[in-house]
């Protein structure tokens, strides 16, 4: 008997994030968050309780800090709005 598959903590959602935007770098935003739950129960994590907000707070997290570019053009800085 197995016994249950560890909670995935922040720094493997971050690299769910980026692996999944490797292999699939034109998917859509929609798509993303079961995209990074699938990659993580692949990884032998139970990502049913991972919520979209927790995943788009890693992505957001992962733009900020300069280890990825928004490559799905969800996040706009200030500078970019024009009226």
């Amino acid at each position: 008997m197995k016994g249950k598959k560890p909670y995935p903590r922040n720094n493997d959602i971050a690299d769910a994030i980026l692996e999944v935007l490797s292999k699939k770098p034109y998917i859509h935003p929609d798509d993303l968050p079961d995209e990074v739950r699938a990659a993580l129960e692949d990884k032998g994590f139970y990502a049913g309780l991972v919520s979209n907000k927790r995943i788009w707070r890693m992505y957001e997290k992962l733009v900020k800090s300069g280890k990825m570019y928004d490559v799905l053009m969800v996040m706009q800085s200030e500078g970019d709005i024009q009226m």
